[in-house]
Formats: C-alpha cells, structure tokens, sequence
C-alpha cells in the first residue's frame, strides 16, 4: 500500500503537482481500499492555518454479512500541514469501497486512518452519516484531538434523519 507517488512537475498554473500520478491520463477503479493509492501533493500554503473539506454525498460500501448496499454521505475537514491529499486518489480511494463489505464504523475510521497516514494534517474530523439499516441510522464521528485556536470551523449540516 503506497501512500505517494514519485512524479515531478507542475501545472501550468503554477500549483505543484510532485507526488501525483494519476492526474492527465485514465486510472483503473481499484478492486479494494487495501488496493487504492492515496496520494498526496506539497501545500501551497504549509504558513497559513486553513480547513479544506471532502464533501461525498453518495458513499457506498457492503455490509459485511448480507452483502447488501450501505449508503452514507461522509464530511471530511481537515487542516493541512505540509501536504494535500490529491483529489483524483481521494475519489479513486472512496471508489474502492464500493464492494468491500466493512461495518459503517469501519469504514469511517479507516478513512481517517489511510488520510491521516497519508498526509499528516494538523487536524483532521470525519462525520459519516449513515442511512438506517435494520430502522436504525448509524452516525460515526472522529478527529484528531483539539483543532488549532481561532480556526473557524464550519458545521457539517447534516441533519438527522427522521425517515419519511
């Protein structure tokens, strides 16, 4: 499982691209997360204490008995140190899930763990808010510990569900 790439170069726009592989030509959907590659590229901005955030509306993965479908909407924060995750891998890497049949805590927190791994942020949370299975929601929060001072932190705004 490798966490970077070795390719060097730049955008024409100026944004270092060292460390991305996949970017500019077409990459195979990976068969498992164990499989995916995360990479990362140098922030340009490692002075400047800032939040970027993942966004993934329509997450899926299996559930590890029945073998059927598991959907979440999962909200990643986190504030960068020296790196950023490369996009391209992050939408690869939640690709991978599709069929891998984990527990909604599971996967949540290996997300963090391999973007954790990955790129070393300052601080990072994860807020994945799973749709019931059985009647039953299972929401699954973490972070890193204490996020910077004075770093403005924006809700995540999912609201529970109370079904229809």
């Amino acid at each position: 499982m490798s966490t970077e790439g070795s390719t060097e170069g730049s955008t024409k726009e100026g944004s270092d691209t060292t460390g991305s592989t996949m970017l500019g030509q077409q990459t195979p959907m990976p068969n498992s997360p164990d499989e995916a590659v995360l990479e990362r590229v140098p922030n340009p901005h490692p002075d400047t204490i800032y939040i970027a955030r993942f966004a993934v509306p329509e997450f899926t993965s299996i559930c590890p008995k029945t073998g059927q479908p598991d959907f979440a909407r999962l909200i990643i924060d986190y504030v960068p140190e020296k790196y950023l995750v490369e996009s391209k891998s992050f939408k690869l890497f939640m690709g991978s899930f599709r069929n891998h049949g984990a527990f909604h805590e599971d996967c949540t927190i290996e997300i963090a763990k391999r973007l954790i791994t990955c790129m070393e942020p300052r601080w990072l949370r994860i807020g994945g808010y799973w749709y019931p299975r059985g009647g039953i929601p299972i929401d699954v929060f973490y972070q890193t510990g204490e996020p910077p001072a004075d770093l403005y932190i924006p809700a995540q705004d999912v609201a529970p569900y109370t079904g229809r």
